[in-house]
């Protein structure tokens, strides 16, 4: 017999038990003198920073840009890579035409092409849109690709039995086996767009999170610093969290094992 789950508040307890012990250990060292404040601000005192910037109305301008940049490089990056996942997964046409080139442009190292897009598109918002989209282009791309090769052969040989035809095909067998895979590779994605929008916005940016990280450096206040970053992971968090809970909609007619 599989062991009842437990009720959703413990769940939650046990989430949050090892980040609040960390933040407790942190702040136990930096009251302690144990961590030198100068170089890593306490969790106290990036709580004051946090208030300060929303006091002064920074927060809420940068945070506001930055969501801007992730949502439209992130939806160019997920949708061309689920346009084109779908293109060669479902055509071996495609395959041949368009994985090859895909695949090269994949071993490039991503962050090493900034200054090309600068050179190539100029120092506004373009080569960060591209950079996110590109980013988040291949986990999506790579995931649709694979979740669509991995359906049973066996269940094509069935649906062309009972004469479903091609978009009968897709809507019948290939999306509902490759919308986990893609779902999957979207999360991933969310997070390498958070990721590569850090960088984005420290190279010749005048607004956003990465932008305000680039000014508390240059004043060494690594409060604001540790701010930044602290809202770039629940950024993360929240977005992830938000494709999980479309996943276990999508996705509520399997019955798969969840743990323990």
């Amino acid at each position: 017999m599989i062991p009842s789950s437990p009720p959703n508040w413990s769940r939650g307890a046990r989430r949050a038990a090892v980040p609040l012990g960390l933040l407790a250990l942190w702040q136990i060292l930096a009251s302690t003198g144990r961590i030198d404040t100068r170089f890593c601000a306490s969790p106290l005192e990036v709580v004051q920073a946090l208030r300060d910037l929303i006091t002064t109305g920074d927060l809420g301008h940068h945070l506001a840009v930055s969501l801007r940049r992730a949502a439209i490089g992130l939806s160019i990056g997920a949708l061309s890579g689920l346009a084109l996942g779908a293109a060669t997964g479902l055509s071996r046409l495609g395959e041949d035409l368009f994985d090859p080139t895909l695949q090269a442009v994949r071993t490039l190292p991503l962050l090493g092409l900034i200054p090309l897009f600068i050179l190539w598109f100029g120092l506004g918002d373009a080569p960060r849109l591209l950079l996110i989209a590109l980013g988040t282009f291949f986990p999506v791309y790579i995931n649709v690709f694979r979740g669509i090769r991995g359906i049973d052969a066996r269940l094509v040989e069935l649906a062309a039995s009972y004469r479903l035809g091609r978009i009968g095909l897709v809507r019948e067998v290939i999306l509902p086996g490759a919308l986990a895979p893609a779902l999957v590779g979207l999360r991933q994605s969310i997070g390498i767009a958070w990721l590569c929008l850090v960088v984005a916005e420290q190279v010749n940016a005048s607004a956003g999170l990465g932008y305000i990280i680039i000014q508390a450096n240059a004043l060494a206040q690594t409060s604001v610093i540790i701010t930044a970053l602290v809202i770039y992971a629940l950024l993360g968090l929240g977005t992830d969290s938000l494709v999980r809970l479309i996943e276990r909609f999508a996705l509520r007619w399997q019955n798969v094992f969840e743990g323990t």
